[in-house]
């Protein structure tokens, strides 16, 4: 099935090629199109985001990217692109949970958005605690390891 979706706006961050390390300082702003700015109301009022962005320059190679290494490192287990965060994947669509900073106009400012200049943005949600927050969660041992240092 093939899905037409548009985006609603656009990252600027002073981030300008991925990385995947230190993204919990990085402000960010989302400009959203003038005719969504009305659909901001309230908002202001949360203290997180959930970001639902289009990773634009990722590319999927099924051979290479189906099963990898995350950020290819040696010490972390080899698993397939659904139990990863991975940018390279079948969509690129990436989700983050931001600290809302402030909202003006169109524009929302951000900290710790992973998404570089110019990306896409799907959808911008607030963060409820009730639905977002798990406290029953798991991961497996590696995920520790491998996000020392990314926020």
């Amino acid at each position: 099935m093939t899905l037409n979706i548009e985006s609603i706006g656009t990252v600027k961050s002073p981030v300008k090629e991925g990385v995947d390390e230190d993204w919990g300082g990085v402000i960010s702003e989302i400009h959203l199109e003038e005719r969504y700015a009305p659909g901001l109301a309230g908002l202001n009022e949360f203290s997180h985001l959930l970001v639902v962005f289009y990773m634009h320059k990722s590319t999927f190679e099924e051979g290479a990217h189906l099963q990898r290494r995350p950020q290819g490192r040696q010490d972390m287990p080899l698993i397939g692109i659904f139990a990863q965060r991975a940018k390279h994947r079948p969509n690129p669509i990436g989700v983050t949970a931001v600290e809302l900073l402030v909202v003006r106009g169109n524009t929302i400012t951000v900290r710790g958005l992973d998404a570089i200049d110019d990306t896409p943005v799907l959808d911008v949600k607030p963060y409820f605690p009730a639905y977002d927050c798990r406290v029953e969660a798991r991961t497996p041992g590696w995920v520790d390891e491998l996000m020392k240092g990314y926020f």
